[in-house]
């Protein structure tokens, strides 16, 4: 009976992703016929929150069927706080999908190309989410954002992890942070399976059932007058809270510009 189980496991959930799929082109179509109805703000309000439901909804669905497990309960707290960047580390694909799951006024960057789409970018404009464009106009539209009280969600890698545990951290978010003069909440993101990690391709199946995925919390930042420094400083932060090993055991004293925020 186990056996049985563990092999309907994979025919379930690659019927789920193409669910997802089906899910997601609904929802685009149906942005696209709501959009030119609506001001700026409302379209916002309702795009992120649809958004989040339906990703909500969908993983509840896969949890239900044992395919996967989230622990996503810290960032429940995170709602109705005053405007702040999200910064998380990046193991997987999926990972801005189910931060935004539980996150009821996320904006999010995005490639332009996705956002420019006629009939797929159409959620995300709806939703208000942000052109990856130019670095001048990211930045400006993403203070932009915050000023309305969003939360931002960056990943400060750019890319998926390759190098574990991060990546070199870019500095882009640090100066959003610092022209919006709010907070960096880090959010640090475990998982116990290589499904959609770098390198993995969609349709390489994962190697077993469920899928664990952990989210927490961590301190909270103010920028100083430095970004550069305030981004390798919040990198060694990141590499000290995931490696297994003790790191910060290991960090030679330097001056830092973290500051954190209570």
């Amino acid at each position: 009976m186990k056996t049985l189980r563990a092999l309907a496991q994979y025919p379930l959930f690659y019927a789920g992703l193409l669910l997802l799929g089906l899910m997601c082109l609904g929802w685009c179509f149906l942005a696209w016929t709501v959009r030119p109805f609506m001001s700026p703000d409302k379209a916002r309000v309702l795009g992120r929150s649809g958004i989040s439901g339906g990703f909500r909804l969908y993983f509840a669905f896969t949890s239900w069927l044992g395919l996967t497990r989230f622990e996503l309960d810290e960032l429940d707290a995170l709602n109705g706080q005053p405007s702040l960047i999200l910064a998380a580390n990046h193991p997987t694909f999926l990972d801005a999908v189910f931060l935004i799951s539980r996150l009821k006024n996320a904006g999010c960057i995005m490639k332009s190309d996705v956002v420019d789409n006629p009939f797929l970018g159409a959620g995300a404009r709806l939703a208000g989410f942000i052109r990856n464009d130019s670095p001048r106009n990211m930045v400006r539209q993403s203070i932009g954002d915050l000023r309305q009280g969003s939360h931002l969600l960056v990943f400060p890698e750019g890319t998926r992890t390759i190098d574990r545990p991060v990546n070199d951290f870019k500095s882009g978010f640090a100066l959003i942070a610092k022209g919006a003069q709010v907070t960096v909440q880090t959010v640090f993101i475990e998982n116990s399976s290589p499904f959609l990690t770098k390198g993995w391709p969609i349709h390489h199946k994962p190697p077993s059932f469920p899928m664990v995925y952990r989210v927490r919390l961590g301190q909270r930042f103010m920028v100083g007058d430095d970004a550069k420094l305030f981004t390798r400083d919040l990198q060694r932060y990141f590499e000290q809270e995931l490696a297994k090993a003790e790191l910060a055991l290991n960090v030679p004293p330097h001056h830092s510009e973290l500051q954190v925020h209570d």
